[in-house]
């Protein structure tokens, strides 16, 4: 009875979020219901004392990366360089070559720290145009998009600054670049697995007969390439924030030791705030990166970007604050979830999983399948099991940047079904629906799940990270 109860929170969840509910609204009322059929007495000292407790936590240690990251896109946006960005990319790699250039342009700009949500609405106009040109098949944008923008740069290479490859530095303690040829092995393997299968699609309806197609809504109005900021001024910020990452990495335990305390200038007695440096260590190199990255767009289109900013920086900070309290909803879920009776069935069915990294894989990319969110997945998965699996890498005498590079991966997984926020606004904007493109949107999930295993396969094979 109570795994049923925790397997109905789970499902209530799912079925509201696919829905379109919000989950800020719903996170605590499918956790709280599960309290309430557990024990009434519990769920009052349960929301205070746990979900918010634990909601509270997140958004205090990620907030301020998602609203970098969002700001940070947004004035990428506003200055033109991710059009520049996206221009060069396709002049290079030629127009006949639709599929490959859009891969690499998502991936090029995903790496450097702009938001998936922005790089679907920065690529998808000339994605559309390309493909059109191209005869080839308008519903097969989106998997493609999805294969640049949601996969190998999401969360696989090392040194993202995405949150997927951010929330496992908190608990193992790792940073951004852990297990770095894992990660380029399973990155690789996406690449080269997704593109195969996108150009066997391509051929598939060439053979068929079956161009870009018409009657298309929300096409979008053809390109205005004048007046371009040159590619390499458009693409330093991106570059940036990929050596300034790498040089705070590794200068700020440098610079502040194990841990840093001081003591606020308060009257009367005051008690000292000790901060443990290598649990945010991660965090403030991004932080700070994204900082570098947004004053290089400036210093370069100040007048482009101030004209502009007031406005667009709003909807960015609205769209930074929204998926936060998503995130940090799920994850105080998954913490309530965890404390319930039943959630000792479903651990210990995982625990029966003999293999420590499958048995991580399997249990974040399952949640993060049930909740429709790579992060929040992700969170629910390690807020609950985390010391099991350091318990776990321990004994098996495997590095904890192994098991923060298959979490990570993992979350982004089956994470992509239905209900994911970022499938249902990819199709949204493209105009199309589940019926015509998720499909191919869900091959790539299924290539994006194996990689998981891939990587795990190669590790015990060779012992490489």
């Amino acid at each position: 009875m109570d795994f049923l109860i925790v397997l109905a929170s789970l499902v209530f969840l799912m079925f509201v979020a696919y829905r379109g509910y919000s989950v800020i609204l719903f996170a605590p009322i499918a956790a709280l219901g599960a309290v309430l059929f557990v024990d009434p007495t519990l769920v009052a000292p349960m929301f205070t004392g746990l979900f918010m407790d634990k909601m509270v936590g997140f958004v205090k240690n990620f907030f301020p990366v998602f609203l970098l990251g969002a700001v940070f896109g947004k004035v990428i946006e506003l200055s033109g360089f991710s059009k520049s960005i996206v221009a060069a990319v396709i002049k290079l790699i030629g127009r006949e070559r639709a599929m490959l250039a859009i891969v690499l342009v998502c991936a090029l700009l995903t790496y450097g720290g702009v938001s998936l949500f922005v790089v679907v609405f920065a690529v998808y106009p000339f994605a559309a145009e390309m493909f059109r040109q191209g005869g080839i098949p308008k519903r097969l944008i989106p998997g493609t998009i999805a294969l640049g923008a949601f996969t190998f740069t999401m969360d696989s290479l090392p040194g993202t600054p995405q949150i997927q490859n951010i929330i496992p530095t908190t608990f193992f303690k790792t940073d951004i670049y852990a297990a770095p040829w894992l990660g380029l092995i399973g990155g690789l393997f996406i690449l080269v697995c997704g593109l195969s299968y996108l150009e066997w699609c391509r051929r598939r309806a060439a053979a068929a007969g079956e161009g870009y197609g018409e009657g298309h809504s929300n096409e979008p109005e053809p390109i205005d390439s004048s007046n371009l900021a040159h590619p390499l001024v458009a693409i330093l910020p991106l570059v940036m924030v990929g050596v300034m990452n790498k040089v705070f990495t590794s200068a700020i335990p440098a610079l502040y030791g194990e841990k840093v305390s001081f003591i606020p200038a308060v009257i009367g007695k005051a008690v000292p705030v000790v901060q443990q440096t290598k649990a945010v260590a991660a965090i403030w190199a991004v932080e700070g990166a994204l900082l570098i990255g947004i004053a290089t767009v400036f210093l370069f289109a100040w007048k482009m970007v101030f004209s502009k900013f007031a406005e667009g920086s709003k909807g960015a900070i609205g769209g930074a604050l929204l998926a936060t309290m998503n995130t940090a909803s799920e994850y105080g879920f998954g913490a309530v979830i965890a404390a319930l009776p039943g959630f000792l069935v479903v651990a210990n069915a995982l625990s029966a999983i003999p293999n420590p990294l499958i048995n991580e894989a399997i249990t974040v990319t399952a949640l993060a399948g049930i909740t429709g969110s790579a992060s929040g997945g992700m969170g629910i998965a390690l807020a609950a099991m985390a010391e099991t699996f350091i318990a776990n890498a321990q004994a098996a005498g495997i590095p904890l940047e192994v098991f923060h590079r298959v979490a990570s991966m993992a979350s982004g997984g089956m994470d992509t079904l239905p209900h994911n926020g970022a499938v249902i606004t990819l199709l949204a904007v493209t105009g199309l629906t589940h019926r015509q493109s998720y499909k191919d949107i869900f091959a790539i999930t299924c290539i994006k799940t194996l990689a998981v295993f891939v990587v795990i396969a190669v590790f015990y094979a060779t012992g490489i990270v």
